[in-house]
């Protein structure tokens, strides 16, 4: 069945778009059509626009009481939709609905579970500067675009929305057109719970369309964009003329550095870790660099744990990866995977052809290259599909020179039991996170990239200060 998911949310209601321009969303396990989105115009981002500057006249002045009031009615309904999230993102993604439940849906409630809590804790009016009559506050930056990827819908979509509608901020919403199911449920949900008409909005969209209407849109005070580096720097010069601001989540090339101290897993979580949602996350360790002495046991490990990956369709229940999201991404991934056989590297495992019984969808077998150079294009592009490099390093300074041998620097990873060395090599690593021994980060703690892996940090009281201007009252006594 395809669902008809034209309309957009403006102004508290679901309206038509103001000329057709509709687009297929397609099934990344079957190639086959789920859904028909409309594009915006100009004219529909213009009516979110100036539906988000009306609202934000007594939004921004709404209480904090108010304000994680109707936060927790929405909690409480994503949660009551629970199943209904994970379906769409099963469908629009291609994520296997067990790892989807309990990875993407999972991720978008502990994202509002914890900026209601930093929300209770924020101080808004700190108050005199010491030795100072000054009086300073904290107040929502104003019109916000809100630009969300496919890979980590949901989860992005409350890294953003969250802090935006907590500290008094209006917005629209532009999901990726590719994976849009997600963002128009969560923008179901906004309307349940009751939150005023115009605080927030979507419409839907491609980047040159309404993320560029956005980028440049003299009323909207603020972008953040989560998406590839090359997009990024469109809306960054596109923003340039209106001096707003820009907060950027981009594109990640990460290295895993595997030490001979490491604990014995280690290499096998370091597979399993890239694999996982397909290969497409932006923080994703896609280089792994192992010291020489334990470098072929390390690739053979590598490539069994790679073989006993299952691959297959996303409502199947189990462990096992999908798809990936589409056709323009599949043949991206197949270029790079044969590049890496044309330029010397050596394929332990994986490889182009497709994995067996599943030859409709965009499906690609977990893919391993050793004896990899720094040089190569697969050790130096952004892949966003299930395939590692690897790499041998001689010492502790060689792993760190060939890790930030990158133009990227969002999340790097290292496995030692030495914990003088994690010290040391985490200082050196040029990046905006360091996992060590693969421990996750604490919920609530900032994320985002050095270098053309972005600017700005999303997460706890970092991301709520992302939308907030700093303002000195003098002679406030």
């Amino acid at each position: 069945m395809i669902e008809e998911k034209k309309d957009f949310y403006i102004n508290g209601n679901w309206v038509k778009p103001s000329q057709i321009n509709d687009l297929e969303v397609i099934d990344p396990s079957t190639e086959e059509v789920c859904a028909i989105i409309s594009l915006g115009s100009e004219k529909d981002t213009d009516d979110a626009v100036k539906a988000a500057k009306n609202s934000f006249e007594t939004w921004a002045f709404s209480k904090k009481e108010e304000r994680l009031e109707l936060l927790e009615k929405l909690l409480e309904i994503y949660n009551s939709r629970w199943d209904d999230m994970t379906n769409a993102i099963t469908t629009e993604l291609g994520c296997p609905k067990d790892w989807c439940s309990a990875n993407q849906t999972a991720s978008g409630a502990g994202h509002i579970e914890d900026f209601i809590k930093r929300l209770k804790e924020f101080n808004f009016e700190p108050g005199f500067d010491k030795g100072s009559v000054n009086h300073i506050v904290y107040e929502p930056i104003g019109v916000c675009g809100l630009i969300t990827p496919w890979n980590w819908p949901i989860n992005q979509i409350a890294l953003k929305v969250i802090p935006a509608l907590a500290t008094g901020c209006t917005m629209i919403l532009k999901p990726s057109e590719i994976a849009p199911l997600s963002g128009m449920l969560f923008a179901e949900m906004i309307h349940d719970a009751g939150f005023p008409a115009g605080v927030f909005n979507l419409v839907n969209g491609d980047g040159p369309g309404v993320g560029t209407d956005l980028s440049g849109h003299p009323d909207v005070e603020m972008i953040s964009f989560t998406g590839s580096t090359r997009a990024g720097k469109l809306i960054t010069k596109n923003a340039a003329d209106t001096i707003k601001r820009v907060c950027l989540e981009l594109g990640g090339k990460g290295g895993n550095i595997v030490f001979a101290d490491a604990y014995p897993d280690a290499v096998r979580d370091g597979i399993r870790n890239v694999m996982s949602n397909s290969g497409q996350s932006c923080d994703a360790p896609t280089r792994m660099l192992v010291e020489k002495s334990i470098y072929s046991r390390a690739v053979e490990e590598a490539a069994d744990e790679a073989n006993k990956i299952k691959v297959d369709l996303a409502n199947k229940s189990g462990d096992h990866i999908g798809p990936v999201v589409s056709k323009t991404q599949y043949d991206k991934i197949q270029s790079l995977i044969k590049s890496g056989i044309e330029e010397g590297a050596k394929l332990v495992a994986g490889g182009p052809d497709k994995p067996e019984d599943l030859k409709k969808g965009y499906f690609i077998k977990p893919t391993i290259f050793a004896d990899v150079k720094n040089s190569m294009r697969i050790a130096k592009e952004e892949i966003f599909g299930p395939v590692l490099s690897i790499m041998p390093f001689e010492n502790e300074e060689e792993a760190i020179q060939i890790t930030n041998d990158t133009e990227y620097g969002l999340g790097n990873y290292f496995q030692t039991e030495d914990k003088e060395k994690a010290k040391r090599v985490a200082k050196k690593l040029r990046s905006g996170i360091v996992y060590v021994n693969h421990k996750p980060a604490d919920s609530g703690t900032p994320f985002g990239g050095y270098r053309q892996s972005g600017n700005g940090r999303e997460g706890g009281n970092w991301g709520l200060h992302e939308y907030l201007e700093v303002k000195t009252i003098t002679e406030w006594k």
